[in-house]
């Protein structure tokens, strides 16, 4: 069953949490929540927001205590992360799921938040959305009009909000196999999707819109990366791919060719062209400045042709 939380009214309350690693300056939080409060939300912190064990915010215990008193208050509109990093996975035995079913609310991150995406899909059948967070992009003054407009049509109208690449004017798709495929959407961060094979958070991948990106990840890794879900038998199943930017990706090698050497594009034709779906590569959304905000769950159409996502259904009542 899907659940489809209500949308965010632009006066309305959106609690932060911290579910994976901290800021690198407790100063981001406060500059992200006066961003927020600019635009005529009201900021609700979760209690251990400010915390730092480590890599982690916090202990897994204070981490998905704020989650889950986000989820149990009904003052609460919207929850936005505030970074990911890593840690969110800890959290899942964590959660009490039979809550989150009874108040369903939007949730918004991407990179290690990933995990809690598909859990939450997983066990509530919540839609959930991969897009900005307080760290990387609200608390940073030269956020893209693009990233804030796409959080804002996603979140606060019922209806469906279209083509993903609305206002976007750089050119960096790219179509490497032309077609058109219809499915609901699934995905986010390749690395974290990877880790939930085998476990009871596994997302579907039958019948999807595949949508990933990632950072940092040289192309040997992409290539493991997607073998891995082959091997699984998982790709084989997906209707079409959208592919984001991949920020810092590159192997500065491969134009010198070398023996061993391949750049990301040549993996992604080698991996993902075989299938015979649609894949559009460059898509506006990942660890990049302009981060289109994506429901996972809610229906959409990948133009093979024009190099698109269409958003065809809306993700909030």
């Amino acid at each position: 069953m899907r659940i489809r939380a209500r949308r965010l009214e632009r006066d309305g309350v959106i609690g932060v949490v911290a579910p994976a690693s901290a800021p690198p300056s407790p100063l981001n939080v406060d500059r992200a929540v006066a961003a927020l409060e600019a635009l005529g939300f009201k900021v609700r912190l979760g209690r251990h927001v400010r915390r730092r064990l480590g890599f982690l915010a916090g202990t897994d215990r204070e981490r998905a205590a704020d989650l889950m008193a986000m989820f149990a208050d009904r003052r609460v509109d919207a929850i936005v992360c505030v970074r990911g990093g890593y840690g969110t996975g800890r959290l899942l035995p964590l959660l009490d799921y039979r809550t989150i079913r009874a108040h369903p609310k939007i949730l918004v991150g991407y990179s290690d938040v990933t995990a809690l995406h598909c859990a939450l899909w997983r066990e509530a059948g919540l839609v959930s959305f991969h897009g900005p967070m307080l760290n990387p992009d609200f608390a940073h003054a030269n956020m893209p009009a693009f990233t804030l407009e796409s959080f804002l049509r996603v979140l606060t109208q019922p209806t469906a909000a279209g083509s993903i690449t609305n206002g976007y004017r750089a050119r960096t798709t790219e179509v490497l196999r032309a077609g058109a495929a219809r499915g609901q959407l699934m995905g986010g961060n390749l690395s974290l999707l990877c880790s939930m094979v085998g476990t009871r958070w596994q997302p579907p991948f039958r019948g999807r819109i595949l949508f990933f990106e990632d950072v940092g990840e040289p192309p040997y890794r992409f290539d493991r990366m997607l073998t891995h879900l082959l091997n699984a038998g998982l790709l084989q199943q997906v209707a079409g791919i959208a592919i984001g930017i991949n920020r810092g990706c590159a192997d500065p090698q491969a134009a010198r060719g070398r023996e061993y050497r391949q750049t990301l594009q040549d993996v992604l034709q080698d991996r993902l062209l075989p299938l015979k779906v649609p894949v559009v590569m460059g898509l506006p959304f990942g660890h990049v400045a302009h981060n289109a905000t994506l429901p996972l769950g809610v229906r959409a159409r990948l133009d093979g042709q024009a190099g698109d996502l269409v958003l065809e259904e809306a993700a909030v009542s």
